[in-house]
């Protein structure tokens, strides 16, 4: 219970102000110094400069800043500002995370997007157009279809913006990619239409297209996804390290509120003070805010980081080397190759994506399509065995009709399983990754407003709370 004020509030040796006992009616003290107003208009500059020194005393102010009132005024603007700034700051950095979600959610994952998906079209290309060769004279028409959609995917993402317009870096590699294109699609129709006159000269300009497919443009879209999907992850990670200036402010507000009431206890026998508790209770009321809320967020940060970012940039990996291993695979055929290089590329591109599906976890989005994409995987591998021992005999008919034929055990059939499962976990993965991020924006986006707002409730209560210690020095 707050004690009412006495005469024993004032500290021992502090006397308070006292007005002059009147002199006889008519009398005038020499030495009183006539007030300023009853002075305006008949002193100079220079004597009314001097009366408000005197009226302004050093010694005066020195003595005043010694007394309690001085000290209750610095310990409120001393509370008041740590309340403030303390509040203000959570607000900013709320803020500032929040737009960083935002970001990532408008404009850093899109990019990943794009850059991931120009990267697989440029595969699908190259694998589909060494699949048309294999059947001579005119291709089939899906497959036809598969590197015509193919090809404007890949052009379609480099103008909507597959690189940040801010880095520098990934807009050079957009542009090498962009200037390739036209040249390997140019390749490409040149080995076609040779093909299709039976000029055996067809296969050298479809391994010239596909040389600077897998040494020029594969290697630059590569080097671009990683480079925008390392921004995603960059920006993620920073965004799970808790604010610590943020809750060191709110620390010492708290403290220096504690404080407070320590000395108003101990120098001026005020056991509790009303509008300091408030204020306290205020202020542990937005540090437990910012706290559970921080954490919910970066929970859903966190959680968008491990079962969005991460798997897909594993999926999108493991869809480039089934795009590769197809594209050896039937590439083998075409060059009529007898010298191992692709068989080894393809063993390779296919050991690889085994330990990326073999490797993923079971208890994240996509785990399912991983399971079904490790079955095809193990029938392709055995359908290119198959493929292999065929041509060993010398059946190029036969070979062809098991890396390109319709059957379920065929190559195709495993391969357009395992691309479709794949591609679907990067779908499933996506959808996890945006949507963790937009919860991980939402659980703080009253924190702001509400920030600010508590900060100045708990400034107002502590100057509630030594108003009536103030008053007793009047």
């Amino acid at each position: 219970m707050v004690a009412a004020p006495s005469a024993s509030a004032v500290e021992e040796g502090e006397q308070r102000p006292t007005s002059s006992q009147p002199g006889p009616v008519g009398s005038r003290s020499e030495d009183a110094t006539p007030p300023l107003s009853a002075l305006q208009g008949s002193l100079t500059p220079k004597a009314a400069a001097a009366i408000v020194r005197e009226h302004l005393d050093p010694r005066d102010v020195r003595v005043f800043l010694r007394s309690s009132p001085a000290r209750l005024i610095a310990m409120g603007i001393v509370l008041v500002v740590l309340c403030v700034a303390a509040g203000a700051v959570a607000a900013a950095t709320v803020r500032d995370r929040q737009q960083t979600l935002n970001t990532v959610l408008d404009e850093t994952e899109p990019y990943a997007a794009s850059s991931q998906r120009l990267y697989s079209s440029l595969s699908i290309a190259d694998a589909a157009a060494s699949t048309a060769f294999i059947s001579g004279g005119i291709e089939p028409k899906a497959v036809r279809d598969a590197y015509s959609q193919a090809i404007g995917e890949a052009a379609a993402e480099l103008a909507v913006g597959a690189a940040d317009p801010e880095d520098a870096d990934a807009r050079k590699l957009a542009a090498t990619i962009a200037s390739k294109l036209p040249v390997y699609a140019g390749l490409v129709e040149t080995a076609r239409t040779n093909n299709r006159n039976g000029h055996p000269v067809g296969a050298a300009y479809l391994g010239e297209a596909s040389t600077l497919m897998q040494t020029t443009m594969l290697p630059a879209a590569e080097d671009l996804s990683a480079r925008q999907s390392a921004a995603v992850v960059d920006a993620q990670r920073a965004y799970t390290t808790p604010p610590w200036f943020s809750f060191a402010l709110l620390v010492l507000a708290l403290v220096a509120l504690f404080g407070v009431q320590v000395l108003l206890a101990r120098h001026w026998r005020r056991i509790l003070n009303p509008g300091l508790i408030v204020a306290s209770a205020i202020m542990v009321a937005l540090f437990v805010w910012m706290a559970v809320g921080g954490s919910l967020s970066a929970a859903a940060a966190d959680r968008a980081l491990g079962h969005g970012t991460l798997p897909l940039a594993k999926l999108t990996e493991g869809r480039i080397l089934a795009q590769q291993a197809r594209s050896d695979e039937t590439l083998k055929l075409v060059r009529r190759d007898t010298s191992g290089e692709y068989d080894a590329a393809f063993d390779d591109d296919m050991a690889r994506l085994g330990a990326v599906l073999t490797d993923y976890g079971s208890d994240i989005e996509g785990s399912d399509r991983v399971a079904d994409a490790l079955r095809a995987h193990t029938g392709w591998l055995a359908a290119h065995k198959r493929m292999n021992d065929t041509l060993a005999t010398g059946d190029f008919t036969g070979a062809s009709i098991v890396a390109i034929g319709p059957g379920d055990a065929d190559s195709t059939a495993q391969f357009e399983a395992l691309d479709t499962a794949v591609q679907q976990g990067i779908v499933d993965t996506r959808d996890t990754l945006r949507s963790n991020v937009s919860r991980a924006s939402t659980v703080v986006d009253k924190l702001t407003p509400g920030a600010l707002t508590l900060a100045f409730a708990a400034a107002f209560f502590v100057l509630v709370g030594l108003w009536p210690r103030l008053r007793e020095y009047r």
